[in-house]
């Protein structure tokens, strides 16, 4: 823009100038003006959303879900708990080794000595380290079920929050502008009545401070309100919202079947299968070898062909085992304690949530009655005022109370919604 102005103000500090130069010149002003243009008007309509009544909060959620990155760590934990799995039902513990051996007096003797070894080495189950190997892989599988409903009702979470902040944004933006143009049309009203004698010069600049208030609230408001759509979008990646998103309640009671709760409880089960496992394995697996040797002995061309069978018993330490014990208990009791923060933190929730709720519909029966004073307040004050029966400071004065109260009565009926959500949420229901 400021590039196109200084190339007008060359055309016309240059009347002279070639004509082909000039339309050259006006050529490209016009390019910089429609572009700017576009590009303010792609930057104003940049997160706009769009109501959508084919849009369910169910499929917002699922949407989401998809695109979350935390999706991509349960993905990898299914692979991991596949690995478990097929390491249980595997036909060995571990893997088989093979040794050869091969010795000669070449280089000593040298009377013709040789001797060549082959071993096969297979390990052997423990006593129950198959099915606790088992036991956590079928635990963990059972647990990514579960972590995946906890992963789902997080999103939900975000995804209740991110809606009703963009509802509660967008009635705050509706009521400033609303008052805005309540503002400028008492302006008006007030500049004519100065003109016409039935008021004081000094009236025009209290209606001017009061459109200017409200001017500076109303972009305020909707600078919130494309905040809260920007957020939006970045969580679900949407141009496009639900044209009704509102819950019920639907439960009374926290009970075990929250999913979060489901979850840590899975994960003590699986930490609890992890300590029975290192209990046995505290040693090492037992191998079995297999071996066939060829030897010949100096000065002898017949080879003597033999078969071994070797049993290989591993010794428990309390060097070797007691750290891998302390480990398994401590894992376990993390586990564990967090299971149980985790619960009072749900419980607080809950207590939290039900308690909102019971605030929030006392406070709109309040405001409620606020609002219908505050409305039949301002009739009057107007009515007065046309009358010249009270002056611009009163009626400025009644105008702001009502519009406080039908701010406070109105946010009390969102957020009693929005309650009625976090209540759900609390009790580990998806939308």
């Amino acid at each position: 823009m400021a590039l196109a102005l200084v190339l007008i103000g060359v055309i016309l500090m240059f009347p002279k100038f070639k004509l082909m130069h000039s339309c050259f010149l006006l050529w490209m002003v016009f390019g910089l003006l429609f572009n700017a243009a576009a590009l303010a008007e792609q930057g104003e309509h940049e997160h706009d959303l769009q109501v959508s009544a084919q849009l369910s909060l169910h499929d917002l959620v699922e949407k989401t879900i998809a695109r979350y990155p935390d999706s991509t760590l349960l993905a990898a934990k299914q692979i991991e708990i596949d690995a478990k799995n097929k390491r249980a039902n595997g036909v060995l513990p571990a893997a088989p080794a093979i040794g050869l051996l091969n010795r000669n007096d070449v280089i000593t003797s040298n009377r013709g000595e040789r001797e060549w070894e082959a071993e096969l080495e297979l390990p052997v189950w423990l006593p129950g380290q198959r099915a606790a190997r088992a036991a956590i892989a079928r635990d963990a599988a059972l647990g990514l079920v579960d972590a995946h409903a906890a992963l789902n009702l997080q999103v939900a979470g975000m995804v209740r929050d991110a809606v009703w902040d963009i509802a509660m944004m967008t009635h705050q933006a509706t009521l400033a502008k609303s008052r805005h143009q309540t503002s400028l049309a008492l302006l008006n009203d007030v500049e004519k009545r100065v003109k016409a004698g039935d008021l004081p010069k000094t009236d025009i600049m209290l209606a001017q401070n009061e459109a200017y208030q409200a001017e500076t609230f109303l972009l305020r408001a909707e600078a919130e309100v494309k905040h809260a759509q920007f957020r939006y979008i970045l969580l679900t990646g949407l141009h496009s919202i639900p044209e009704a998103y509102s819950e019920q309640q639907v439960k009374t009671t926290l009970d075990d079947n929250h999913p979060a709760l489901r979850d840590a409880s899975k994960k003590l089960l699986v930490a609890d299968d992890e300590r029975n496992l290192v209990k046995v394995e505290r040693r090492e697996n037992p191998t079995v070898s297999l071996n066939a040797r060829s030897q010949r002995g100096p000065f002898d061309n017949q080879a003597n062909e033999t078969l071994g069978l070797k049993v290989r018993i591993p010794f428990d330490t309390e060097t070797h085992s007691a750290p891998l014990l302390a480990n398994a208990e401590m894992n376990y009791a993390k586990n564990q304690v967090e299971a149980q923060h985790l619960r009072y933190a749900l419980e607080a929730a809950f207590h939290e949530a039900e308690h909102n709720l019971e605030v929030t519909t006392a406070e709109l029966a309040i405001t409620t009655k606020q609002h219908a004073n505050a409305q039949e307040s301002l009739r009057l004050a107007k009515k007065a005022f046309a009358l010249g029966e009270t002056d611009l400071v009163n009626l400025l004065r009644v105008q702001a109370s009502a519009y406080e109260a039908e701010r406070a009565m109105t946010q009390r009926q969102i957020q009693l919604q929005w309650d009625t959500a976090h209540y759900n949420q609390a009790a580990g229901e998806m939308p």
